[in-house]
């Protein structure tokens, strides 16, 4: 993997990690499962269960704006690697911490996100994702307790 240096001497990204573009899930296991655990009101996990979103990620290096739309709600989160954001939940709630690509959901406190080996992990105290490209498609693995979600998306 070939990493390069901006002219502050900081490392980019590398160039595998590129999740700029328009994405559709296609496929999502255990999805009820997982917002079980995490906690996600029955209304949520009921609506839920019936949308495949459509995620809209920028990135320009270390920042990035994620959209997620659903015919319910278009939510979007702007962070950069490793710096604190504020966090709005599906229900309304407000997170501060260290923001996570796919935090609609959940209900955490602290997150950290960081890139290794071209992947975005993020890791709270109720889960740990996993976000990379794989042939093509954007995989996130989650895992929450004894439960592991697993979403691909394609680009459009």
């Amino acid at each position: 993997m070939t990493r390069t240096t901006n002219i502050l001497g900081q490392a980019t990204p590398p160039a595998d990690m590129d999740f700029s573009g328009t994405w559709k899930v296609y496929s999502e296991e255990n999805l009820e499962g997982f917002l079980q655990v995490v906690g996600a009101p029955e209304m949520v996990v009921k609506m839920r269960k019936e949308v495949k979103p459509v995620l809209v990620i920028e990135q320009n290096g270390r920042d990035f704006t994620y959209t997620m739309k659903t015919p319910i709600c278009t939510k979007v989160y702007s962070f950069s690697l490793g710096k604190e954001s504020d966090m709005t939940a599906v229900d309304g709630r407000k997170f501060k911490g260290l923001c996570r690509l796919r935090s609609c959901f959940s209900a955490f406190l602290k997150c950290t996100v960081r890139e290794e080996n071209g992947k975005l992990i993020a890791e709270t105290e109720k889960f740990t994702s996993v976000r990379e490209i794989q042939e093509g498609d954007m995989v996130e693995t989650i895992t929450a307790g004894p439960v592991t979600f697993i979403s691909r998306s394609k680009r459009v």
